[in-house]
């Protein structure tokens, strides 16, 4: 059902405009400059040209269309939206003044609802900036293009109530080469809603990683339901806003959402076997990982680095559990220490954490790793590349993906920089090996793979 949203053949744009600072202007530029290619139909009752489409006067003229944006205000979008439904399969209503506004903007509601099913249209929305979905070039966000970034195509997943948090994540994430299957905003959820989009991308082969934003559910024991289903074949993380009665309340003015009890939905997760996220960052970084990595089936942890205070810091952070995950650092077995002895140099520290100096080379990095493969008191590897150094070069990236792909323990890479080192995070990121930026966030990178490990064995045990 949901393929004529996220890869359709044909898109109008109600509302679209000649000029540069409407919305119906930059929806339609989005479309162009994604490079869309599939018909698209503009509405203007002024008619005329706008990058080069012929715009259509009234949407009674149109032809069928699998997708319509309508980019009027939300007094305008119920003029139309009738006319819409008969022809479109999908609606986006983008204009926020709906439910979250109160009575009158609920009627509203009720209304475009009513004529949607109607005419068996469905809707996105409304007080939404819509899909972005980079593999068919559909993008109708309304962010000026030259002011923002969007991600390449890739293996995650983003179902958002909240279509600013999900377009500012989006433009982060991107100076890191972080690739998105999908992107859809819910706004006030007046039809589609998060689960019938949990089913589908719980199906869909290109989404390795379902993320989503939500701050309140739609049906909490339909959500329970298929998260159960679709966990076990691929990881779900949840950013649930409106932990506290003040979010709460905010969220209910975002977009109509009523909130939960928090420590409920907190059991919910676990149970079900879904990940929980505390800010947007956590909610892209733990896609990676599970996206990229292996889940992590002990709490073992070896960490390698060319700085001796990264190792210590690192090793604060995993035993720690008050300001830490809790782990271990893994003992090291003495046939483990003699061959990476044997690779490092002299005055390097052979203990967990392996400190390899700022004498560190690619090739000593290439030595420990093989080193470490074969350890049974290993269960999974913290690596920092750090380039700073004389001895490293671009070709450490190489050598750790290697590892990433072939060796038997799950990996995580720390990297911390400027602009030469977020070069060098970007190629990881291109590798698909789990790269952060810190040592909390790849500490917590290590947390999440434990996690989803934890889960396996328990649906293992069942």
């Amino acid at each position: 059902m949901f393929s004529k949203l996220v890869n359709p053949k044909s898109i109008a744009v109600i509302g679209a405009s000649h000029n540069p600072a409407k919305i119906g202007y930059v929806v339609l530029k989005n479309l162009v400059s994604h490079n869309f290619k599939g018909d698209v139909y503009p509405v203007n009752p002024k008619g005329g040209e706008i990058l080069g489409y012929r715009v259509y006067k009234n949407v009674e003229d149109l032809p069928e269309v699998d997708l319509a944006v309508i980019t009027l205000p939300a007094e305008l979008t119920l003029k139309v939206f009738e006319d819409t439904a008969k022809k479109a399969k999908f609606i986006i209503p983008i204009a926020g003044g709906f439910g979250e506004t109160g009575k009158k903007g609920k009627e509203m509601e009720k209304y475009i609802l009513e004529k949607a099913r109607e005419h068996n249209a469905r809707i996105v929305g409304p007080n939404t900036v819509g899909i972005y979905i980079p593999s068919t070039g559909v993008n109708t966000a309304l962010v000026v293009p030259e002011r923002s970034r969007f991600p390449g195509d890739g293996d995650i997943a983003f179902i958002t109530q909240s279509g600013a948090l999900g377009l500012l994540t989006m433009d982060s994430v991107s100076l890191y080469n972080v690739g998105f299957s999908a992107f859809i905003n819910l706004g006030n959820r007046v039809d589609v809603n998060e689960n019938e989009l949990l089913e589908y991308f719980g199906k869909d082969e290109k989404s390795k990683v379902i993320i989503m934003y939500i701050e309140s559910f739609k049906d909490g024991k339909e959500f329970m339901k298929i998260a159960s289903q679709v966990t076990r074949k691929k990881p779900v993380v949840v950013l649930k806003a409106g932990r506290t009665s003040r979010g709460g309340k905010a969220a209910s003015l975002h977009t109509g959402a009523l909130g939960g009890n928090d420590a409920v939905a907190d059991g919910a997760f676990k149970q079900v076997g879904v990940i929980r996220a505390y800010d947007e960052v956590e909610l892209v970084d733990y896609a990676r990982a599970l996206a990229y990595g292996k889940p992590i089936m002990g709490d073992r942890i070896a960490v390698v680095t060319s700085a001796g205070g990264v190792g210590v810091v690192t090793t604060d952070y995993i035993e720690s559990k008050e300001h830490g995950i809790g782990m271990k650092m893994a003992s090291l077995d003495e046939k483990t220490k003699r061959k990476i002895k044997d690779e490092v140099v002299p005055f390097a520290s052979v203990e967990n954490p392996i400190d390899m100096t700022a004498q560190a080379s690619d090739d000593d990095y290439d030595g420990v790793l093989e080193a470490l493969q074969s350890d049974p008191n290993v269960d999974a590897i913290l690596v920092y590349a750090l380039f700073q150094t004389p001895l490293i070069s671009e070709k450490l990236v190489d050598i750790i993906t290697k590892w990433h792909r072939k060796g038997s323990k799950p990996l995580i890479v720390g990297s911390i920089g400027s602009n030469f080192t977020m070069k060098m995070a970007a190629k990881f990121e291109e590798n698909k090996v789990p790269v952060y930026m810190s040592i909390e966030r790849a500490v917590k990178a290590i947390k999440v793979l434990r996690i989803r490990g934890k889960y396996i064995e328990r649906w293992e045990n069942e």
